[in-house]
């Protein structure tokens, strides 16, 4: 009977042991770097890992119809993309290029051809997984992981169908989305060192050994006549990362941007992303993706729309139904499409709020 007691105890002390170890070892990160971070749950590693392969594997269950996926373009894409898919003016073309022919042999033929423009996604994509995995994890363009499974399924099952790919009627889901045939499925080619390391290398050369150089400082300049060609590169990138291309208005900075903050684009206010009034208005109607507060982005600044109609008469009556009716020709040929949907109380809200600058 003693025994066995000492037995239970030098258990009881073993089991004690290993949790508590397990919980250093959960607080401090691994044994390699103890005292570093800590393992990431379950969960965290779950919100990463959403890639989906050409097998499908990874590929969330849900289901989208081609008519829910137009309601969804022409709300958050349609004006980068345009309305089918075939606008060039800020990034290159979705669809077009394609044939029925190329769906049925699996090679896109104007690939060849020097008289094709350019080369559409449609075009390229040789696999249906690559198109749902980008558009899920990247796009919108101004909020990104915005989407859902059943967003990102209709918004692939439009492009299909805006390259014939699939009928008007057709819902893709889960089950389905292996037998759908992309133009180019036969296009890419697996024979090569970039898809696998024992393969062939893309290029082939010679490494030099000898007479080298110590250090070697890489840099690139532009040349003044050609500095600011297409205007401000800082008001024509990305809303997110510390640094959006230099101010091409001015002289080139020195050194790269410190903690001073010194060659820094203009900033994105923050208190556009409130989740009351109108600021949470401004967001959740997609305004944020053609509008910023401070810099130009697909159309006006908030700022510039502010001084431009700064004491007129009647520009808030003027601005409502703009906004309403949608359109192009006052800030430049890029349409605004229609915010019929919102009500006139909401439309004068957010009006207001734009014409005093966000304020």
């Amino acid at each position: 009977m003693f025994k066995s007691g000492k037995s239970i105890i030098r258990l009881s002390f073993a089991l004690l042991f290993l949790v508590g170890a397990h919980s250093i070892f959960a607080q401090s990160g691994s044994a390699k770097f103890p005292g570093i971070g800590r393992v990431a749950t379950p969960a965290e590693v779950a919100a990463w890992d959403i890639d989906v392969r050409p097998d499908f594997k990874g590929l969330p269950k849900g289901s989208g119809s081609v008519e829910k996926g137009q309601e969804i373009w022409e709300a958050k894409c349609a004006s980068c993309h345009g309305v089918f898919g075939e606008s060039n003016e800020i990034f290159t073309p979705i669809a077009g290029g394609t044939t029925r022919d190329d769906v049925k042999t699996g090679q896109v033929a104007s690939l060849k051809d020097m008289k094709q423009p350019q080369r559409t996604t449609l075009m390229k994509v040789p696999t249906v997984s690559t198109l749902w995995d980008y558009i899920y994890r990247a796009m919108p363009w101004n909020a990104p992981r915005s989407l859902t499974p059943d967003d990102t399924y209709a918004l692939v099952a439009f492009i299909l169908s805006l390259g014939e790919i699939v009928p008007d009627d057709f819902v893709l889901n889960n089950n389905n989305i292996a037998e759908v045939k992309m133009p180019n499925r036969n296009g890419m080619t697996t024979k090569h060192g970039f898809w696998n390391v024992a393969g062939k290398p893309d290029v082939n050369g010679s490494a030099c050994m000898h007479n080298c150089v110590p250090f070697v400082q890489i840099g690139s300049t532009l040349p003044e006549f050609a500095r600011n060609a297409h205007e401000n590169i800082a008001e024509q990138n990305r809303m997110y990362g510390p640094y959006r291309g230099a101010d091409t208005t001015k002289p080139p900075i020195k050194q790269l941007p410190g903690s001073s903050g010194a060659g820094l684009a203009h900033a994105v206010d923050t208190h556009v992303v409130s989740t009351k009034g109108p600021a949470a208005l401004f967001k959740n109607e997609n305004c944020s993706a053609c509008h910023a507060p401070n810099a130009k982005l697909v159309g006006p600044s908030i700022a510039d729309i502010a001084k431009k109609y700064d004491g007129q008469a009647g520009a808030l009556d003027r601005l409502m139904a703009k906004v309403k009716a949608g359109g192009a020709g006052v800030w430049g040929s890029i349409p605004m499409p229609p915010q019929a949907q919102l009500s006139d109380e909401d439309r004068r809200t957010l009006v207001s709020w734009m014409l005093s600058g966000g304020k």
